[in-house]
């Protein structure tokens, strides 16, 4: 790069992740919080070579027309859907992505909040730490086993796998649903391939773990837990949009079904006085399935080599629409 290229950063991140690999690039930053990228930045869109964006940062064609010189998004996110890749696409703009590197930690997350809610474990902590723990109760804070509980895994990809390897050391059986056939994966991870509707029958436990499309916005909805089990539990670590908000408030207030264990929401953040918080059926976590030092500072380290390689006009190491190389 013969002159410093101008790139955004919408969020601060640590120093020590980033190191000396942006000291050739001049950096703006977007934001040091959560309420948004500021306005003022808007006006030197037109100069920004590059941007390394977060998942809740949106870049529509609106914005993004904006950046005449912009060649490369590194998203720090598996995925995309804050990005209007295809407007990027024509456009020639790389996209890349940090996948892989969630795999595990978002799998341990999704266990964290089955048993979270299985066992009662904020009711129990709470009912502990503000004096309701009188005594040893052989009826109080009674779970649910997940020793010979069916839990269904909806989208079996690496996510769903890892979630599935886990659930299987705990004595469950496992099924699941994904969009194209697995030939072999029952075999390997004991679990068996049936279709969406029947999963969400006999599970007692379904474990969402599919990307936002325009197929899987709204795919769990009344309909869906309509035919759920009323013991059953729904744990979403994929995307908020991927379950109905207003349904599943429904759901957990009629005792539709359970309990629900959420790392995702929509709207995203959810609001402070939203009704889902006040539900003791349901446990909310702030999307951390990507939060463990290793796994964040890995995705920095990829997100960072996305950025180098747009800028240095070379294919990037994890790229959605490789085809603007073409």
């Amino acid at each position: 790069m013969a002159e410093k290229p101008l790139i955004l950063l919408t969020h601060s991140l640590p120093a020590d992740w980033i190191g000396d690999r942006l000291m050739d690039c001049l950096i703006l930053i977007g934001r040091d919080d959560s309420r948004g990228i500021d306005a003022d930045l808007l006006t030197d869109l037109p100069q920004i070579e590059g941007i390394l964006s977060l998942l809740d940062d949106p870049l529509p064609a609106e914005i993004l027309h904006q950046a005449v010189k912009l060649r490369v998004i590194s998203n720090l996110a598996v995925g995309v859907d804050n990005i209007d890749v295809p407007y990027c696409t024509r456009r020639g703009i790389a996209v890349g992505h940090t996948p892989g590197v969630l795999t595990d930690g978002t799998a341990d997350l999704t266990l964290a909040l089955i048993l979270g809610v299985c066992r009662m474990i904020p009711q129990a902590s709470r009912d502990a730490r503000e004096g309701r723990w009188s005594s040893w109760d052989p009826t109080g804070w009674l779970g649910v086993d997940l020793k010979g509980a069916t839990v269904g895994i909806v989208g079996m990809g690496k996510i769903g796998r890892a979630v599935a390897a886990r659930l299987k050391a705990f004595g469950t059986r496992l099924v699941f649903c994904n969009r194209s056939l697995l030939p072999g994966q029952e075999l390997a991870l004991g679990a068996t391939q049936i279709n969406l509707d029947e999963l969400l029958q006999i599970s007692d436990i379904v474990c969402l773990h599919v990307p936002l499309t325009p197929d899987t916005t709204n795919l769990i909805d009344s309909a869906s837990f309509k035919i759920m089990k009323p013991g059953a539990v729904l744990i979403n670590a994929a995307r908020g949009a991927v379950v109905n908000t207003g349904d599943l408030q429904k759901a957990l207030e009629t005792g539709q079904i359970r309990a629900a264990g959420l790392d995702v929401t929509e709207p995203e953040p959810l609001p402070a006085d939203h009704p889902l918080y006040q539900l003791e059926n349901c446990l909310i976590t702030p999307h951390i399935g990507s939060a463990t030092l290793n796994t964040r500072q890995t995705m920095t380290r990829i997100a960072i080599d996305n950025l180098r390689a747009g800028l240095e006009g070379n294919q990037l190491p994890f790229c959605v629409n490789p085809e603007v190389f073409s």
